[in-house]
């Protein structure tokens, strides 16, 4: 399964609301880093069905979100657990840095 969209209007109720661990990856269309993470967010969706929702998160289309969490910079990954941000990582990182953090909060 792919990684969802994910808007301002649904991100309480799919992330903070969420039982399983969420990770949402902020993005927009033009960021070319966006779209070099963008299979990784992927195949993590599909190995981690299940155990982990993955969002993505289109920051032109919905900015309320990411500038109540203070997103800078794009891509930035936020990891939830229990409704409370875990970890944040910016910028394009190894598939292992980000399935790392993954383990930790299952």
């Amino acid at each position: 399964m792919a990684a969802v969209e994910l808007t301002d209007s649904d991100f309480e109720k799919k992330v903070l609301s969420e039982s399983l661990p969420v990770v949402v990856d902020f993005w927009a269309p033009w960021c070319g880093p966006c779209r070099a993470i963008e299979p990784i967010i992927e195949e993590l969706a599909e190995k981690y069905e299940g155990k982990v929702k993955i969002y993505r998160f289109n920051v032109d289309e919905s900015p309320v979100i990411p500038g109540r969490l203070g997103i800078r910079a794009i891509p930035t990954l936020f990891f939830f657990k229990e409704g409370k941000v875990y970890e944040q990582i910016t910028g394009v990182v190894p598939k292992t840095t980000i399935e790392e953090v993954i383990k930790q909060i299952l």
